[in-house]
């Protein structure tokens, strides 16, 4: 039986689904899994992983197959953008999860869980993760140690106000984003500096990386520095702090030697 409640919600749901389709953070795919993998500071293999899924062929047990866990869509060739702003969002998080030490094998049962529970797509990117989303892992987590399936604590949350919270480096990554009226992802804080300030916002340079004084984009900055151009110049042009530049330098020179 259906109830009037429960056709109220397929309607949101529904009208959710039509505003997420006409919105760019949602539609739009703005990163080749390479760019996007560099900004969340992870490995182009295992956020391809993430994207696309993988197979993993044994010789003596079944295969071990992994469905995607972030938004991607279909792409002609490797250098054609295939993830949409809430994807490098979920993206996010999954790489605080990884730093944490939790294995993927658990995260994907418990965020299918958490996606289920909430009612909405997107659980990752959504600001409902802070605080719906502890609660419901660590209820997910013990109904099924309750329930004597062997499965080991998920790790994403701990006792929060003496009850659970999450870890803190999943905390810490989860501050770097920042939420729209929707209560949907909008601004993503770069994690891979220490000092540059450098924000991904799908309404600006097509969401590519640039620092949040002057909105330069940090790959043309670099690609003056490459050029020859000092770094006092440069910083003085774009109006960025010339700690900012080095910062930016330093890790970019790191990730290609």
């Amino acid at each position: 039986m259906v109830t009037a409640s429960g056709c109220l919600n397929e309607t949101r749901r529904e009208r959710r689904k039509l505003t997420q389709k006409n919105d760019l953070r949602f539609s739009v795919p703005l990163y080749t899994v390479g760019e996007a993998a560099r900004i969340v500071d992870v490995p182009s293999s295992t956020l391809a992983s993430w994207a696309r899924g993988y197979v993993r062929h044994f010789r003596d047990r079944p295969d071990v197959i992994g469905r995607p866990v972030i938004t991607c869509f279909p792409q002609r060739t490797r250098q054609e953008p295939s993830l949409p702003f809430v994807g490098l969002a979920e993206a996010l998080v999954l790489a605080a999860a990884r730093r944490s030490g939790v294995p993927m094998q658990r995260v994907r049962p418990a965020l299918d869980e958490l996606q289920r529970q909430m009612g909405i797509a997107h659980a990752l990117a959504s600001r409902r993760l802070h605080t719906d989303g502890a609660e419901l892992l660590y209820d997910y987590d013990e109904a099924c140690r309750s329930a004597g399936s062997g499965r080991e604590p998920t790790d994403l949350v701990v006792v929060r106000s003496n009850q659970r919270v999450f870890v803190d480096v999943l905390d810490k990554y989860l501050r770097r984003i920042e939420y729209g009226p929707d209560g949907y992802a909008s601004v993503i804080h770069v994690p891979a500096y220490d000092r540059a300030e450098v924000v991904a916002d799908p309404t600006r340079s097509f969401g590519a990386p640039i620092f949040e004084r002057g909105a330069a984009r940090v790959a043309d900055v670099l690609d003056r520095f490459w050029a020859g151009e000092a770094l006092s110049d440069l910083a003085e042009e774009y109006g960025v702090p010339a700690d900012q530049l080095e910062d930016v330098v330093r890790v970019t020179s790191r990730r290609a030697a």
